[in-house]
């Protein structure tokens, strides 16, 4: 028996949300260094058409999409069903939007441009009880 081995972490999966490829590419290229499992996606239709509940995870969402807001889709129905945390990115301050996201549910709201750090720490901080 080993006393002083450590099971490894379980793996988390992250969903990536975002119209804007280069953005999707970097953030997932940023985690999958990092261990993490990564889905993307450039709508939250094609999200919502493909997603599987992770054992533990998040959804990394873009605010400011074409056709629909990442709030939008949080309050839709699709949206209320999604079981996993969510990380809202914005490229702007603004604080109906802020409030908007805490009463649809977001787990951390972040203002672009997000650092590695900043990233990293809301996914820990949002996935540690999973």
């Amino acid at each position: 028996m080993f006393m002083n081995a450590r099971s490894p972490p379980p793996r988390i999966k992250v969903f990536v949300v975002n119209d804007d490829e280069a953005v999707r590419d970097s953030i997932k290229v940023l985690l999958e260094v990092h261990g993490i499992e990564v889905e993307d996606y450039e709508s939250t239709g094609d999200f919502a058409k493909n997603y599987r509940k992770p054992g533990r995870g998040c959804l990394i969402l873009d605010q400011h999409m074409p056709v629909l807001t990442g709030i939008d889709f949080l309050n839709s129905p699709a949206g209320k069903q999604l079981g996993i945390p969510v990380i809202l990115i914005t490229g702007r301050s603004d604080p109906r939007i802020e409030e908007r996201a805490r009463q649809a549910g977001v787990a951390e709201y972040l203002q672009n441009p997000v650092g590695e750090r900043v990233l990293l720490a809301a996914i820990a901080r949002v996935t540690a009880s999973g």
